[in-house]
């Protein structure tokens, strides 16, 4: 990305060729001069809220027509030309137009044909006021892009402008409440497919110079940061389902996958298409369905409308998926058709609401993905898809709220996190609950309807359901939405009654940090109420159970217990529907009859419910770690519910990786590892064995086990009864090279033998540095890392970082820390949307010591003017840092 002087001059675009004869260029130039026009202050960097609300005023009717001359090879650059035509409100007044590229690239400008000079500062072309009257207008641009949102390969690109990202491509009105129709026009190699929004109307190959010239319908109104167009060596695959037709682009060379998985996936698209028509009550509103494959995409998925973009490995499934791998990938589809309606028919008219597209793509993928699925427990799915996740933040002194305030959309990527896409969810089953589903679905369709192909805001939703709703919405979201943090309920029995008192987690953790410079600026308390329409609560003496029903509407309630056994109960556990939030504490006669009874709790529900809670009791000091290890291991191999077993086995390799110390772990490294394997022998399906083979060669450190690993990579041992994929064979490899074996090279050289996909063959040589015995490689390419070249394949940079600071190599690698730490802002600033979380995440992850955690105490410390936004998700990344280095203390 492009680099700007923090104060530069305005600039004027220099005369460029075009369609203006020179002499008349060089004569506009000296007319028309270069200074500011009126006086007035010029747009900063980045599009802030003022100039977008002013734009949202004078400017509508948006069209672009996009010219773009792909190459066929990646040093060179990508050219185009744009018209933009508006309607125009302000006449006397400069307009901002945004591109975030260095002058240079900003070519020929011309208003309704005639050219004129703009002046250009860092991140807008401004057309001066004296080449606009009021009324239609169009301004076309020629322009180089820069590659920062374009992903570009040696033989595929693909644009990907979430969420203020298609001003480094092409001049744009850059704010999502300025819908447009869009029109693109691609040259691309004569040997490549392209793709767009659009459909293809023609191909055009009759220029003989081989190269095709494609040209795509205009689309109906979208936002800038779902315009898209991949292009490339892509295969293409068109099914019908239900009169509709699909195209699926892909790079998957692997035929048999493809056919393996193609039917499921047009399945699950035309299923969800169907389930929402009927809940919106609002037809498929775009011309067409096409889906691209992309390797190592950053994100699962992005919703553009006609061509919706998604990780290949989250759509093409490797042989004897698990089940939980199964509603993965129909939740990912789902969530991404949900936002057809939810986000790309009706927008956030400015992204601080950028959580209303996502909560409502979860929320309905939730519902969505039910009848495909008739075997699974959708509520304990809904549990384990969110509550975990959302707690990570929450618990955090980086917590942040639902909807956050956002000053330039340039900040906007900092909004994205589990917050929006967990949390939330669940706080809106909440209100589902709390006003009745259908008047929750009446509120939605009246919200759609009025916004159709326009823009809105979270108060536009809250009117609608106030108006039909017996629930304060409004107050209800002061709390819920406005504010982070959750609610900590403490539940004790009074003589044949359930007591919960509720108070403000937050406040504690402010007690807890006072004067940490996490928490700098935090209100001292807060005192929040939190409404709860329903919070089960589960009972037991010795083998008697009871669920009590509770509303926690106020400060505390009482329920009382019909038919309660004597005696206090052994066990009390709250949050057991598994839709309340908030921190539910054990009592230690509770915490002692849990760990012993997890995993004998009926139904699946309670016992993923009570894992969660012991995983809490843990993070808070309340519950030895290795103690939780044990237990977790041993109601492995009998627990019958396999989102269960996934959790389960998720906890075995979080505490044992994170929370025990080094001897510790080498001490019961056997024990645990046997505990797998029987386990694995014992599963009841392929994907369920394959899923802990997955956890098997993810802690195994002892020589015994490294030894069978090696001997399964060499294939000359088969384990039973599921099929060891591609994939488990190069994280065998990768594991081995970081466990250090001697011939760990000669290993990797065959793993990249074996690979027969270009896309897979270039990720492992990139990762191949990462994964040396040699630290010399190691650093060079984590130095590589401060340049933003180095950072483009950001999911590579990932698994390389994790492999830099495994476990196993983290101390020895804690000079890396520091430097990853500063890089981090400015990965906020060049990075796609979930990159900076996940890098600081990836540098931490292997971590558990106090002198890890003394340095990022002193990171945060001596940068007190850090982005708030990136100081809050250092602060989520390290929490647990922090709790386990504590626990070792």
């Amino acid at each position: 990305m492009p680099s700007f002087r923090p104060a530069p001059q305005t600039r004027c675009a220099r005369p460029v060729a075009g369609p203006v004869r020179p002499a008349l260029a060089v004569l506009l130039w000296a007319v028309l001069g270069c200074h500011p026009s009126g006086g007035g202050r010029e747009p900063g960097p980045g599009v802030a809220r003022a100039l977008a609300d002013a734009r949202a005023r004078t400017v509508s009717g948006v069209a672009y027509d996009v010219t773009l001359d792909l190459p066929a090879t990646r040093a060179a650059p990508v050219t185009g030309r744009v018209a933009i035509s508006f309607d125009w409100a302000a006449a006397g007044e400069d307009l901002v137009l945004d591109f975030r590229a260095p002058a240079d690239l900003v070519g020929a400008v011309t208003v309704d044909g005639d050219t004129v000079v703009p002046r250009l500062v860092p991140d807008h072309i401004i057309v001066p006021a004296r080449a606009l009257a009021a009324g239609h207008r169009t301004v076309t641009i020629g322009f180089t892009s820069t590659d920062a949102a374009l992903n570009r390969q040696d033989d595929f690109l693909y644009a990907l402008f979430v969420p203020d990202r298609a001003s480094t491509a092409l001049p744009v009105f850059e704010q999502p409440d300025l819908k447009a129709r869009v029109s693109l026009a691609l040259t691309i190699p004569a040997a490549w497919d392209a793709v767009a929004n659009g459909a293809l109307v023609s191909r055009d190959s009759s220029a003989g110079d081989g190269r095709h010239r494609l040209r795509f319908a205009e689309t109906a109104p979208i936002s800038t940061y779902l315009i898209t167009f991949a292009a490339g060596r892509l295969q293409r695959l068109t099914a019908e389902r239900g009169g509709r037709t699909f195209t699926m682009f892909h790079r998957e060379t692997d035929a048999r996958r493809v056919a393996r998985n193609a039917d499921a996936i047009f399945d699950l698209h035309a299923q969800a298409i169907a389930w929402l028509e009927r809940y919106t009550g609002i037809p498929y509103p775009f011309a067409k369905y096409d889906l691209v494959a992309v390797p190592a995409f950053q994100f699962g998925g992005m919703e553009h409308p006609g061509a919706v973009f998604y990780r290949a490995d989250a759509l093409f499934l490797e042989e004897a998926p698990s089940r939980p791998q199964e509603l993965g990938r129909a939740s990912l589809i789902a969530h991404e058709t949900a936002h057809m309606w939810f986000g790309d028919l009706v927008t956030m008219r400015w992204f601080d609401d950028v959580w209303m597209k996502e909560v409502f793509a979860n929320f309905m993928a939730a519902r969505i993905t039910r009848p495909a699925f008739p075997d699974v427990d959708h509520a304990l799915r809904f549990f384990r898809d969110h509550h975990a996740t959302a707690y990570g933040v929450d618990r955090t002194a980086g917590a942040n709220p639902i909807r956050q305030d956002l000053a330039n959309l340039r900040d906007a990527g900092s909004l994205y996190g589990a917050i929006i896409y967990q949390k939330a969810p669940v706080v809106m089953q909440q209100l589902e609950t709390a006003v009745g589903d259908s008047v929750f679905r009446d509120g939605l369709r009246a919200y759609l309807g009025a916004h159709r192909f326009g823009n809105a805001s979270w108060p536009d939703l809250v009117a609608a359901l106030d108006s039909i709703a017996p629930l304060d919405v409004a107050a209800w979201s002061r709390t819920w939405v406005e504010q982070p943090g959750r609610p900590t309920v403490t539940v004790r029995w009074d003589g044949g009654r359930v007591l919960l008192q509720q108070t403000d987690e937050w406040d504690a953790l402010q007690a807890a940090s006072a004067g940490s410079p996490g928490r700098a600026g935090a209100p001292a308390t807060r005192a929040l109420r939190w409404p709860q329409e329903r919070i089960d609560v589960l009972l037991a003496w010795g083998a008697t159970t009871r669920v009590v029903h509770a509303r926690l509407l106020a400060d505390s309630a009482s329920v009382a217990v019909e038919d309660a056994p004597p005696g206090a109960p052994d066990l009390i556990l709250a949050g057991v529907d598994g839709q309340s939030y908030g921190r539910f504490p054990l009592d230690d006669a509770s915490r002692a009859t849990l760990l012993a009874r997890a995993a004998a709790l009926t139904p699946a529900l309670h016992r993923a419910v009570a894992w969660q809670t012991l995983h809490e009791e843990m993070l808070d000091g309340r519950l030895p770690a290795r103690a939780l290890l044990e237990a977790a291991l041993a109601a492995l191999p009998g627990e019958p519910d396999e989102l269960v077993a996934t959790q389960l086995a998720g906890l075995v390799r979080g505490t044992y990786w994170r929370w025990l110390p080094d001897a510790t772990r080498r001490a019961v490294a056997p024990h645990v590892e046997r505990g797998l394997w029987r386990a694995l022998d014992g599963a009841p399906t392929p994907g369920r064995k394959g899923a802990l083979f997955g956890t098997i060669v993810s802690v195994t450190i002892t020589p015994d086990g490294i030894a069978r690993l090696e001997r399964i990579w060499r294939r000359q041992e088969v384990p039973r009864g599921f099929p060891v994929t591609e994939a488990m064979m190069q994280a065998i490899a990768e594991g081995l090279a970081i466990r250090g074996v001697p011939d760990a090279e000669a290993i990797l050289d065959e793993q990249a033998r074996r690979l027969t996909n270009p896309d897979r063959q270039a990720r492992l040589a990139f990762l191949r540095p990462a994964l040396s015995a040699d630290p010399a490689r190691r650093d060079s390419l984590f130095r590589s890392f401060a340049h933003l070249e180095g950072r483009r394949r950001e999911s590579w940079v990932l698994d390389a970082v994790g492999a830099l600071q495994h476990p196993l190599r983290a101390e020895a690698a804690i000079g890396r820390l520091e430097p990853s730490l500063a890089l981090a802002e400015e990965i906020q600033r060049t990075g796609d949307i979930f990159f900076p979380l996940n890098w600081l995440n990836a540098a931490l992850g292997g971590y558990a010591s106090p002198a890890a955690d003394s340095i990022v105490r002193r990171f945060v410390q001596a940068h007190p003017d850090m982005d708030p936004r990136v100081r809050g998700k250092l602060l989520q990344a390290s929490d647990e840092l922090r709790r386990a280095s504590a626990a070792r203390r």
